[in-house]
Order: structure tokens, then sequence, then C-alpha cells
């Protein structure tokens, strides 16, 4: 990988990828398990799964896994300024189930921010260890706006009254997050936009579906209006945080199969690039040290 002044060079014949593309999970490292578990499940809405042979906590909805906590209770903080995790974005099925998340956090005196995209209506908070967490329900795909590829989108308030209107009459404090629950994308601070777009563009294969965000990239799969936000809000010529602070260990990427996978690697590995083997696929790090890993379920 080159770069003069900020440029990086474009891949010749770059992919796209699957349009049946997905997130998979998201690994935090914590410091206290039990404190991270309360609150997933008691304030996030997310039902307690189990954990694995080697300790990691597993949390999501019916028998999908959305968070996944390694519990370190000796890690930093992220310093300010460093790449990793800006928030990731739990995707609830409809405006109800988004409803019943706000209930739960007014009543717990959470304090959020929300949001209006015009996609999606989106609620804004942090977990204990600050972690940026997003929950939010997308619109109806019909009713998204593009201009080529570019899908429009924008930062308005969002109508809490209107949301809460649409809370189920049978709903309570303590209704979990309903099956059909996952993650819906991720967003993450790097240090460079250039570099991030060839990495994740260029190489990897998302589509950009939008750059109208002043020190921002959107891209996704399959038409999708994100499964990555990209930005330098904080982290300009920002590196990444020390080995072993809290935030994102790793986020899935699952494509439909193990073909699928394969063709990814290879292109990687064409590139240049190195990868690690990981049960049903593999990792790779972007420049900036942040790990995804690239699956397949089948």
């Amino acid at each position: 990988m080159t770069a003069d002044a900020g440029i990086v060079a474009p891949l010749a014949e770059a992919p796209s990828l699957p349009a049946t593309l997905h997130m998979g999970a998201v690994r935090l490292r914590v410091r206290d398990a039990a404190r991270s578990i309360a609150f997933y499940t008691g304030t996030v809405g997310l039902t307690l799964l189990g954990r694995t042979a080697e300790g990691i906590v597993r949390l999501g909805a019916g028998d999908e896994v959305v968070v996944e906590l390694e519990e370190a209770p000796e890690a930093r903080p992220r310093p300010r300024g460093t790449t990793g995790l800006f928030h990731v974005a739990i995707l609830v099925p409809d405006r109800p189930s988004l409803a019943v998340v706000l209930n739960r956090l007014i009543a717990q005196g959470v304090r959020i921010g929300a949001s209006d995209h015009l996609v999606s209506e989106a609620l804004y908070f942090d977990d204990p260890d600050g972690n940026g967490i997003e929950i939010y329900r997308d619109r109806p795909a019909d009713e998204w706006n593009w201009d080529g590829r570019t899908v429009e989108m924008a930062t308005y308030p969002l109508d809490l009254r209107g949301l809460l209107a649409d809370l189920p009459a049978t709903a309570t404090v303590g209704t979990p997050m309903p099956a059909g629950t996952r993650v819906g994308h991720v967003h993450l601070q790097v240090g460079e936009i250039a570099r991030a777009r060839h990495f994740y563009v260029d190489l990897l294969g998302f589509e950009l579906t939008t750059d109208r965000y002043p020190g921002a990239l959107f891209v996704s799969a399959g038409h999708y209006h994100h499964h990555l936000g990209l930005n330098i809000w904080q982290s300009r010529g920002g590196g990444p945080a020390p080995a072993g602070s809290v935030g994102l260990v790793h986020f899935e990427v699952v494509l439909p199969d193990a073909t699928a996978v394969e063709a990814l690697r290879a292109r990687i590995l064409a590139a240049g690039e190195s990868v690690v083997p990981v049960e049903g696929g593999f990792a790779i790090a972007d420049p900036w040290g942040t790990r995804l890993h690239v699956l397949s379920r089948v």
C-alpha cells in the first residue's frame, strides 16, 4: 500500500461484495463483566445467551448473537483521539421496538442523543465503559432517496413524542429486544479518510454510499444505506489505542458462503495484505489495527 500526500492509489477492478452480506457480532473489551451484563440486559434489552469455553459473554436476541463481552479488569480507557469504535449500531425490526427501548431509557434516566437520519431513526448513548451504542430502526427501503449510488442521509432532531406514540400497550420497562434484532452497522474512528476508503472500498469491496458528511464515509453492500461508517471527527491523524485498552476487540462481516469468503481472501492476499485464519473464515486488520472477522455461517 503506497500513499502520496495522503492519496492512496485504488486497486484495479475493485470487486463488489455479495449483496446478502450482513454484520455479525461485535466483541467489546470491558472492565467488569457483571456490570456490563446488567447494562446490556437491563438497559439495552438484550438477552444473556451464555458464555464460551474461553469466558466470552454472549448477548443477543432470539438466537442471534449481537454483542460479545471480553472481561479485562486491568484494561485502561481508550485515549481520546485514537482510532477504534465510534459506536456499534443495533438494528431493531420495527418502530414499536425502538419505542420500547426509548421508554426504558427514559425510565432509567439514561442520557441519550436522538436523530432522524431520513433512512432511519436512531437513539445514542454509551455503555458503562464509554463504548458508543446506537439503537435504530430503518425506514422502508423504498423510502430511501438515492442519487445514483449516493443515498440521502441527514441528521435532524428525532420526534421522541411521536416515537413514544408507537409504544405497544403491552410493553413494560423490562420488555426485551425481539427476535430479528441484530447488528445493523458498525461506525469506526479512523485516522485518514483516503486510506480508509482504499482499505474498505478498493481492497475489501464495500461500495461507497455517501461521502457528503464532512470528515466521514459511509459504505455498504447490496444497496444498504451503510454497513460501516468511517470518520475522522475525533481521530484525524490518530493511531490505535494501547494494546488491551477498553473498546472494540473485533467485529464480524458475514458472507453468504465459504466460496465468497475464499474469493475475498484470495484477493486480499494477491494485493499483498495478510490475513489470519479464524473459525469460519479469516481476520484482517485495517491500517489502524482495527480487526474484522470475515466469516461464513454455512
